[in-house]
């Protein structure tokens, strides 16, 4: 059990707990001499992946709605490990989600499934599936019962260290509260500049500090605000949100205020602002940059005192309101420029946080891709949606003005084209970068006639005269891009890792498989 214990250890080690849960499901592959591995925890109806190894990266944006899985069903009915053996007529959920056969499906294997379970409660599952010829024996189903135990034990762990946290927020209060904080969170990705801020959101929603949320339109800032909410003390209190950029000038003044009756035509009675709504919570101003001046005035004082006016109403009300705004505009230039007040900026951006556009977050493209891929075959009723090899290579390359908004909008006219072109809805089909349809990044791709894409080739020993596989063509393509990154960061692997969003040992080995590295170094 040494192999076991060194598990565990792993995963109540002092990591992120998403590297915990990938560390978990590789040892578990290494330990089963499997093909793929997966755990899932149980969220409403659907189990949502926390960790894969050996399926696509954009697997763990999924999300897997039980009842439409008849296999899942199976392993979340019972405690004891669930078999389906080579043959089984059932419905694999991961069709077409092999890293190695991308929109492939899957070939005849054997599959072994446990359901996971916290304090007599349902909690999630552990698939495991061997492929090329190889099969699991009896003694590994009575394994695959230990090792849940195992997982089941890690997943308490973090539990506690969740709960831990919560009750610092909570200093004291209603145990029975803490679901409140423990809701997922809807912001995937697992790249270093979005796990570390994240890390900095967290810490800074535990104050009670106004938050200036900037970025790009469509990095869904909204998502942020909703997870600061979450994690702060005022989290039992309702959040507000404030759309500035839909609010007329002649109106946003007793939407954030309120007003009393007969204040104007069509004031029939008192009506309370959204700033009060939002007592004991918190307010999200999202597109503040909008707001007229004269609001802006208005919004100062209850920044500096804690009051608002209601149009109409000579006595001022105190309200404790915690501030959280967001702006896809540079601010500072809208001060210099007369547009927004200098004393209100600087009121609400006491902690900024800058949110990351996609193009700066690596992989993280697959993955939230994977989500929208899973949404749209549901959706769409599809036996199954993947993105080819040259697709997933066409979105880490595009520059994404639209960010994630914009990734949703094209894998769904994607999916839509595919089947107006003839896809089945029994097959599974595979998006190709003719149906991504990306500006500028399609022909870069795919068109393997580029000269200089031939000249490199060749000094990897092709002759120009031969035609280039996918494989290789995606080699030259991640050999050019480490070389310039590691260029970039003076030879810093650890850096250039970061700057790709990838593990760096994971970095080193497919540095090592094509050839930037010396196999003993």
């Amino acid at each position: 059990m040494n192999a076991e214990f060194s598990l565990i250890a792993d995963m109540i080690a002092d990591l992120p707990r998403a590297v915990r849960a990938q560390r978990m499901v590789r040892a578990i592959r290494e330990q089963f001499n499997c093909h793929a591995v997966g755990l899932l925890k149980v969220e409403g109806d659907v189990l949502s992946p926390l960790a894969f190894e050996g399926l696509a990266k954009e697997a763990i944006g999924r999300r897997f709605v039980i009842a439409q899985h008849p296999r899942l069903v199976s392993i979340l009915s019972t405690r004891t490990p669930v078999r389906f053996l080579p043959g089984n007529p059932l419905p694999d959920p991961y069709d077409g989600l092999l890293d190695d056969s991308l929109g492939e499906p899957l070939p005849v294997h054997d599959c072994l499934g446990i359901s996971l379970h916290l304090e007599g409660m349902l909690w999630g599952a552990l698939t495991l599936d061997a492929f090329e010829g190889k099969s699991f024996h009896h003694r590994d189903i009575e394994r695959l019962s230990a090792f849940a135990l195992l997982v089941e034990a890690a997943v308490r762990v973090s539990r506690l260290e969740e709960e831990n946290r919560s009750l610092r927020l909570f200093r004291g209060g209603d145990l029975s509260d803490l679901t409140a904080v423990s809701i997922p969170d809807e912001i995937l990705g697992q790249s270093p500049v979005i796990l570390s801020m994240l890390r900095e959101l967290d810490v800074a929603a535990e104050s009670d500090l106004p938050i200036l949320l900037m970025g790009e339109t469509g990095v869904g800032k909204d998502l942020f605000a909703k997870r600061v909410h979450r994690r702060s003390l005022r989290n039992k209190g309702p959040l507000v949100q404030v759309n500035c950029a839909a609010l007329p000038e002649s109106l946003a003044e007793s939407e954030l205020f309120g007003h009393i009756k007969g204040t104007f035509s069509g004031a029939t009675a008192d009506r309370a602002g959204r700033i009060e709504a939002a007592e004991g919570g918190t307010l999200f101003l999202d597109e503040v940059g909008e707001l007229p001046l004269s609001t802006q005035a208005k919004l100062l004082r209850t920044l500096q005192n804690g009051e608002i006016q209601r149009l109409g109403e000579d006595k001022p009300r105190k309200v404790n309101v915690r501030f959280v705004s967001a702006t896809n505009r540079q601010l500072q230039d809208s001060v210099r420029a007369g547009r927004f007040r200098a004393d209100l900026y600087h009121r609400l951006s006491v902690y900024p946080v800058h949110v990351p556009p996609l193009r700066e977050r690596g992989t993280d493209v697959l993955i939230l891709a994977g989500r929208f891929l899973e949404m749209n075959r549901s959706r769409l009723g599809l036996r199954g949606l993947r993105l080819s090899e040259r697709s997933e290579l066409a979105l880490c390359r595009y520059d994404w003005p639209g960010n994630v908004r914009e990734l949703e909008h094209v894998i769904s006219r994607a999916a839509l084209r595919t089947i107006s072109q003839g896809g089945s809805r029994d097959d599974i089909l595979t998006l190709e970068p003719e149906h991504l349809l990306l500006e500028n990044v399609q022909s870069e791709v795919v068109d393997t006639s580029d000269q200089s894409l031939r000249l490199a080739l060749e000094n990897v020993s092709l002759h120009p005269s031969e035609s280039f596989s996918l494989r290789q063509a995606t080699d030259f393509f991640q050999r050019q891009h480490i070389k310039r990154e590691l260029s970039r960061r003076h030879g810093n692997w650890a850096k250039t890792a970061r700057s790709l969003g990838v593990d760096t040992s994971n970095l080193h080995k497919l540095a090592k498989r094509l050839g930037l590295k010396d196999n003993d170094q």
